[in-house]
């Protein structure tokens, strides 16, 4: 590791320690030729799947353009920030885990449809209405169905 000070291209590690919950090693470093310390942080580097759009497209995975479509979704809806950060890292490591170099944007989609199902149907809706390009105000009602069977069958096993 070069110095950012003297570019001296040696330095010795003082201190190492895991940070950002794991996902991150924080070394302090000490150059050799100016004795100046400073903080680096290493992490792996994933190779995100390509999203294949259903026009047949492919563009890279985009964290930005999800969260900021859940979070829309979400809009003055009573969930934390821990709940929608929790769902977008769960989506994420499907995506990763899937062990595919392109995933269709379907299942991306439905992902993230079950995750708002599990935080607030309200947000479910709003999501699916865009989602599933509803139509009209059946397609509405239909989700709305659809939503109300899922949960009666929950209430009954309680």
């Amino acid at each position: 590791m070069h110095c950012p000070f003297c570019s001296e291209p040696d330095t010795r590690v003082i201190d190492s320690r895991l940070s950002n919950d794991g996902d991150q090693v924080r070394r302090r470093r000490e150059c050799v030729g100016c004795g100046e310390r400073f903080t680096t942080y290493e992490s792996a580097e994933l190779n995100m799947p390509r999203i294949v759009k259903s026009d047949g497209s492919r563009v890279p995975y985009n964290d930005d353009k999800m969260r900021a479509g859940v979070m829309r979704a979400l809009e003055k809806r009573p969930v934390s920030t821990e709940q929608v950060e929790d769902a977008l890292n769960r989506v994420k490591h499907k995506l990763m885990s899937a062990g595919e170099r392109e995933v269709v944007s379907s299942k991306l989609g439905n992902w993230v449809m079950e995750e708002l199902l599990a935080m607030d149907h309200v947000a479910y809706i709003r999501f699916a209405s865009v989602y599933l390009d509803f139509s009209d105000i059946n397609a509405f009602r239909d989700a709305i169905e659809r939503l109300d069977q899922q949960k009666k069958p929950r209430k009954q096993r309680s």
